[in-house]
Parts: C-alpha cells; structure tokens; sequence
C-alpha cells in the first residue's frame, strides 16, 4: 500500500496527460489531413499536367504542315517537345511501332500501357501503372483525325516517386511543427496548472490545518485578481470568519458563565446558611426562598435573551408584516409610560407602513426604554418618535438623564456590556438584541450620547420596507 501510495499520479500529472493525449490526437488528425490534402492536391496537379500532354500534342497535330503523316509529326514532336523531370510520353499509331520520349519506353513493359498500344481505348482512361522500378501515373487519350477516326493513342505518364519525396517532406514538415505545438501547448499548460494547484495544495494544507484548530494559515494574495487569486481570498475570508467566530464563542461562553455564576453562588449560599439553621423561622426560609426564586427568574431571564440572540442569525428569524408606524408608535408610547414617572412625550411620527416583525421589533424598542428609565429621575424627560427620510424610518428613543462615557459608547452594543454604574443590576443584553434585531431587517443602530446631556438610540428601517403615503394604518394587503 505505502509502494501504491509513493508511485500515484498526482491531479496535475492526471491532467497533462489527457491534455497531452488530447493534443497529440488532434494534432495528428490535422497532420494527416494536411499529408492527404498535398497528395490529392499533387495528384490533381500531374492529372492536369498530363491531360495538358495531350490537348498539347492534339493542337499541334491539327497544325501540322500538310501532306505530313502523324508518324513523322509524332517523330519531330518527341524530339522537339520538352518534358518536365519525371514525365515520360508514348505514342503508339496504328500499324506503326510505338514512339516514345526519352526513357519513356519502359512503359511498354506494364501491361496496362501495352494493352492501350495495341488497342487504343475510345476514351481518355487515369491508371496507376508500374514499369520498370517505379509506379506511375498513365493517361492514355486517344489520337484521332480531323474526321473523328481513331488512329492511335498518347500515353502521357508522371512517376509516383517525386510526389513520395515530397509527401514525405510535408510530412516530415507538419509533424515537427505539430510535436513544436505539443511542446509549447503542454509547457503552458504545465506553468498555469502548476500556478493554481499550488494555490489549491496551499488551501487544501490550509483546511488540514484548519481541522485541527490552527486557523492561523493566510495566504498573500496581492495582484492575483483572478479565480485562483478569488479562491485564496475567499479561503482567507472564511478562515478569518471561523477564528473570529470562535474566540467570539469563547468569549460567549465565559461571559455566559461569569453571569450565572453570581445568582447560582447567592442562591447556594442563602441555601447553606437556611440548611445549617435546625429550625428556621418561617420568615427565613420565606425570605430566602424569595431570594432563591428572583435569582433563578434572573437566571430564566438570561437565557431567554441568549436563545433570541442566538436565533438572530437563523433566516426565519423575522416575520414580517405590514405595520402601520403611527399606530405601532401609539401602542409603544402607551405602554412604555406606565414603567416609571417620567416627563413622557411622542413627537413625530411618519404616516407610513413598515414591513416588519411587529413583535420583535416591539421588545427591542422597549428595551431602548427600559435603558432609559434606569438612566433617568422622575424629572428628567424620555421622548418616543419615529420620522421618515431618505436612508429609510428612523425610530428613536432620546432621554435627558446622565448620558453615556465616550470610552463606554464603542461597547455598549456589545452582550454584556453595560454602560449604567456597577452596582446596577442587569443582563447587559438589552441593546446588543436591539441591534440583533435591527441588522435582522437590514438595518443598524446609532447612538448619540453626551455625558450630563442624555442619549439617543436611533433603529433605522431601511427604504427598502417602507410603503409611504398610506394614512392611519390604511395598508395595501398585497
């Protein structure tokens, strides 16, 4: 197995290979196609040479000076007349031995152009012949008078061997240039997979890595906009986003374990000290029981808040309807006042419909004014109103009480961080779901605080879930 594993083609190997089988059979296909074609094209070549061997001599005999028989044309034709290299011309006239060009004679000795001497055929007729040593290309055309009669034939014949050369040549010619191409095709291809399957090794030691929790791997993808280069950004994205995810985790579960270890400790020890009393008084154990049950309503309470954080991030988280703002608004405001004796007021609110989880968004805002009321006195003001611009609805709850530290303001959003003094209790989850629920509909949160002058929390619906110029709660139910 270990000899197997030594010895396995790698995926680049895999793919050079098909490629260069791919290559080399198209490559061939081309080069046989480009021999074929010089041969058919060659072979129309010496046709049409030869046919013009005969139309040639035709024209010459029909000129022929009068009173001169076509034996002593044909005799002064042979000498007179030259020949390409390779050519060879045979006159056989009836009744007259055969006359032939230089050399020419060693095609009497085939049968195919013996058969024509001796009786000349009534048409021209193509054979490949074979005389001598050589093969031939033959056209024999008959020779007739000016009346039409048949006297005799011109065989006109080419040797095989120059095209032979030449193919060879072309041959030759083609498949270096095709091995040249092969070459140059399969040495790109090599630089180019090499280039992206170390990328791809990289990423794939990276996710080895990765599962055994080293998410530390990145990878230096400057001025490498392509796939490869997309692939390794977004490799890095992602390890960035699960390393962030989980020290996130762990910082979850340590604050979640920090603040039930206060109530779980009071509990346990109001307990112990009723469990070492022999005799209790009623009064004590009803009051440590009172004690016993606010911390585990503390405790519920947390977790409540901690399971709506964590479905924040499912995709059915909202549900969302149509909601008229100013009733909304109106059943907010109406709710809010009886929390606590402030200088409560509504200002405006846009005559709009907003698509949006009706409930969710409900618990978030009064959130904003639970914040609030802890952050004010009985004299200090809290102000409701929700105003329509172009960035979308923007909701906002705005106090006069004690404001929030600078320093404080970049955490607050954050769980379990609280701006309100140390010894005031709370989760510290409030705002970090009113921003959970915020993002939820594609908006965000801001926050507009100054120390001794109040705070503002704005929930900003985006445009894109307002239907505005619907009155009083008047929606289309499209």
């Amino acid at each position: 197995m270990r000899w197997r594993r030594r010895w396995r083609i790698g995926s680049g190997a895999r793919v050079l290979v098909v490629h260069g089988l791919a290559l080399s059979f198209v490559l061939g296909a081309v080069t046989f196609e480009v021999v074929h074609d010089f041969s058919v094209h060659y072979t129309h070549t010496i046709v049409s040479d030869l046919s013009e061997e005969g139309a040639e001599y035709a024209h010459a005999a029909a000129r022929r000076p009068a009173g001169q028989g076509m034996e002593a044309f044909s005799r002064s034709y042979l000498r007179a007349h030259v020949l390409s290299r390779g050519r060879l011309v045979v006159i056989g006239l009836a009744g007259q031995p055969a006359l032939a060009s230089p050399g020419g004679r060693v095609l009497g000795s085939s049968p195919t152009v013996a058969g024509w001497l001796s009786r000349p055929p009534a048409r021209s007729q193509l054979r490949s012949v074979h005389a001598g040593d050589a093969t031939y290309v033959a056209l024999a055309r008959p020779v007739r008078t000016s009346s039409g009669a048949t006297v005799g034939v011109l065989v006109a014949a080419a040797d095989l061997a120059h095209l032979q050369g030449e193919r060879d040549e072309v041959l030759v010619l083609a498949g270096v240039e095709a091995g040249i191409a092969l070459a140059v095709a399969l040495l790109s291809s090599f630089l180019v997979l090499r280039r992206v399957l170390r990328t791809v090794g990289a990423v794939t030691q990276a996710a080895v890595e990765a599962s055994v929790a080293d998410l530390s791997t990145r990878f230096a993808t400057e001025g490498t906009d392509d796939e490869v280069g997309r692939l390794a950004s977004a490799f890095d994205g992602m390890l960035g986003r699960i390393a962030t995810g989980l020290e996130a985790q762990r910082q979850l579960l340590a604050d979640i374990s920090h603040q039930l270890r206060t109530p779980l400790t009071v509990a346990r020890g109001h307990l112990e000290v009723l469990g070492r009393n022999p005799a209790p008084e009623h009064s004590e154990v009803a009051e440590t029981t009172a004690t016993v049950i606010s911390e585990l309503a503390g405790m519920a309470t947390l977790v409540d808040r901690l399971l709506l954080l964590g479905r924040a991030f499912a995709p059915d988280f909202i549900e969302a309807e149509p909601v008229a703002l100013r009733i909304f608004m109106a059943e907010l405001f109406a709710a809010a006042r009886v929390l606590a004796e402030r200088r409560w007021a509504l200002g405006e609110v846009a005559d709009v419909v907003v698509f949006v989880d009706g409930a969710k968004l409900r618990g978030a805002l009064l959130a904003l004014v639970d914040n609030a009321v802890k952050a004010t006195g009985a004299v200090d003001a809290i102000e409701l109103r929700a105003s329509y611009e172009a960035r979308g609805v923007v909701i906002s709850v705005s106090d006069t009480g004690a404001g929030i530290a600078p320093a404080a303001q970049q955490q607050v959003f954050e769980r379990f961080r609280r701006a309100a003094p140390a010894g005031r209790r709370g989760s510290g989850l409030g705002l970090a779901i009113v921003k959970a629920v915020a993002e939820a509909h594609g908006g965000r949160v801001g926050l507009h605080s100054a120390e001794g002058e109040g705070t503002t929390v704005d929930v900003v619906i985006p445009a894109g879930r307002v239907r505005p110029g619907v009155g009083d709660g008047q929606e289309d139910e499209k």
